[in-house]
């Protein structure tokens, strides 16, 4: 809690300063934006949300709701993507708080992430199991070693969890559909660091008098992404580092950003996205015909820390979220060969601390204790279908997964920093007439 104190009175500035012109990423012409498209059908009906005696029912269908928690204007130079009621996108919306969990002890839950039909909920050092349809309690570990600090991300990859943590380091975790779950590595690995302690080249100054081998972090790894075989983690250390999910190796070691690195995220075409404490989001690639990845971009427009960012299932659209209570909407746009920001979606009082986008539906949360939810509609603006609420204190981590056939129904997991993770229910469909 030392650290999170003085960090959200940071994040919790309402100061703002008009922004320099947009950024523009040129990708390299050989790359391509990948086809699979991970959308949902909108054009279905909703399934029924259940009902439940111990649930607090939040329908959300009405305008004047959304009315209420107008934007504030935090970046003047960036317009506003949003409209102000989901008329337009002849969409009818209500949700459901259905649970509420809390693990024991209570501690901040710092991230929450979705596995199949698993909940990982981690709650400072240790990490709880669920069910997520039923809540139930499946499994805890890592609680016997306080030493690793606090869990920042958790990542899946070939049957294993990799999670990142305060001391520096990233664990490996077999994840057996009956016994608990069982520590395979740590990384780097002893192999790895015993391998390249030989050669004094492998070494790198980390601060005066102290060198460090380059495949080691020296300070919390923060973010964690996968993609294509490959394990992506960034760290307040500055960098990014890739490393191989088939043997555990760190293959590759970048200075990525001037002050802590904050977050990752990996497009489908391999571009890599990073979001610092310096204000802005590098975008890194491997040129055609190179093995290294190199700097493509920096996108500068935030005035504050980037806490979050989060892809479309395209790729094609990039989401931040930053100290500056906006979250900008970058666009790739293929006749120009490039991305550029487009707008920003303005609601939260406070900072952005975590993004995730699940059937072209984004979900916000902010220390404002609030969960918002964003869809495009044809014309290219957005729209708040839904602000979730019941929370306590700031909304750190998010967590999502779709329903049914048409992913019409969307289960929201939201993790607060009194310890308390609520589930909402949230029921999607078109309608053929506008909401009343």
């Amino acid at each position: 809690m030392r650290l999170l104190r003085p960090w959200l009175s940071i994040c919790s500035s309402t100061s703002c300063t008009t922004t320099a012109e947009d950024s523009k990423i040129p990708f390299p012409k050989n790359r391509t934006p990948s086809s699979n498209l991970l959308a949902s059908d909108t054009s279905s009906s909703s399934s029924e949300i259940p009902s439940s005696a111990a649930s607090s029912s939040n329908s959300s269908t009405s305008t004047s709701t959304l009315q209420s928690h107008l934007s504030l204007q935090t970046l003047p130079s960036v317009p506003s993507l949003q409209k102000i009621s989901p008329e337009s996108l002849s969409t009818s919306v209500s949700y459901l708080s259905v649970a509420s969990i809390k693990p024991r002890p209570s501690l901040p839950i710092t991230c929450l992430a979705v596995h199949g039909n698993l909940l990982y909920a981690c709650s400072s050092h240790e990490i709880n199991v669920y069910d997520s349809t039923t809540s139930a309690h499946l499994d805890a570990f890592n609680g016997q070693d306080p030493s690793s600090g606090s869990v920042k991300a958790v990542t899946f990859c070939d049957g294993k969890v990799f999670t990142t943590h305060q001391d520096c380091k990233i664990r490996v975790w077999q994840a057996p559909a009956t016994k608990s779950h069982k520590l395979l590595a740590t990384l780097p690995t002893f192999n790895d660091r015993l391998r390249r302690s030989v050669l004094p080249k492998n070494y790198v100054t980390v601060r005066r008098h102290m060198k460090r081998l380059w495949i080691e972090h020296t300070d919390a790894v923060t973010g964690v992404a996968v993609n294509n075989g490959l394990i992506y983690s960034v760290s307040w250390d500055k960098s990014l580092k890739i490393w191989r999910a088939s043997d555990l190796r760190c293959v590759e070691s970048v200075k990525a950003h001037e002050d802590a690195v904050n977050a990752v995220a990996v497009s489908v075409d391999g571009s890599v996205y990073t979001g610092s404490a310096d204000r802005r989001i590098r975008v890194w690639a491997k040129p055609f015909g190179e093995k290294r990845h190199a700097l493509i971009a920096t996108l500068e427009k935030h005035k504050s820390a980037v806490n979050a960012l989060a892809l479309n299932g395209d790729g094609l659209v990039l989401f931040s979220g930053a100290c500056d209570r906006s979250i900008l909407v970058w666009e790739r746009e293929d006749s120009a060969n490039h991305m550029v920001v487009t707008g920003a979606l303005r609601g939260h009082g406070k900072a952005i601390l975590c993004l995730i986008n699940v059937s072209d539906t984004l979900f916000s949360g902010s220390a404002d204790r609030t969960v918002r939810m964003w869809q495009r509609g044809i014309d290219g603006r957005y729209c708040c279908l839904a602000v979730l609420e019941g929370l306590e204190k700031p909304v750190k981590s998010l967590a999502a997964i779709s329903e049914g056939k048409s992913n019409s129904v969307i289960s929201v997991f939201g993790g607060s920093l009194d310890g308390e993770i609520k589930v909402w229910q949230v029921s999607v469909s078109n309608v053929s007439s506008p909401i009343s």
